[in-house]
């Protein structure tokens, strides 16, 4: 597997961009290939790094979300599984399994969602999503329902339904592009760290 578009070289990047790159590879060890595949196009890299924040890191825009890491890593990995991303299924199965330290949670959320080893409020955050992923058009009262009877509310159901649009984009892009996952992904999460 190669990528369709050529990465662009890291010193040719504007200098926001380099340096929230550089932070990631300091951080991780690596840089994965999304960072550095968007930047062909700074504008729009800026653009996709800053809704994909407010969404997964809503605390850098002063936002709460009653969702946890874990919780939006899982809407991710079981939407891009059906929207068959490779690179998204990868990259965050692996920080789902960091953030729920359970090595075999990402594998079953991708695979079927319904016989993972998950919470019945998790369940019901993935049936939302999937339906968001897959026939949004079909949305109704009972689906808002079915998550308030889990205590969450319009604005996490919002949260639910933006994440799985943003990757549909996201999981589009990687497809189209041919983003190879880094290698350093399947690996992240398995095997406890020895001490």
């Amino acid at each position: 597997m190669s990528h369709r578009y050529p990465l662009p070289d890291l010193n040719t990047l504007p200098d926001d961009i380099r340096a929230r790159i550089l932070e990631v590879q300091e951080k991780a060890g690596f840089i994965p290939n999304v960072f550095l595949m968007f930047a062909r196009r700074p504008a729009e890299w800026r653009a996709f790094f800053a809704y994909h924040d407010a969404l997964m890191m809503p605390e850098t825009v002063g936002r709460s979300s009653n969702l946890t890491k874990g919780e939006r890593e899982m809407i991710v990995v079981a939407t891009s599984a059906a929207n068959q991303c490779l690179y998204c299924v990868v990259a965050h199965g692996a920080i789902l399994r960091v953030y729920e330290k359970q090595p075999l949670i990402a594998d079953q959320v991708a695979v079927n969602y319904r016989k993972a080893e998950i919470t019945p409020r998790q369940r019901a955050i993935l049936d939302f999503a999937m339906k968001v992923c897959q026939r949004s058009h079909e949305i109704e009262e009972a689906d808002f329902a079915a998550l308030h009877a889990h205590g969450l509310d319009d604005e996490d159901i919002w949260d639910i339904a933006a994440i799985t649009a943003f990757f549909g984009l996201s999981n589009r892009m990687a497809s189209f592009s041919g983003m190879v996952p880094n290698p350093e992904f399947y690996l992240i999460g398995r095997i406890p760290k020895t001490r």
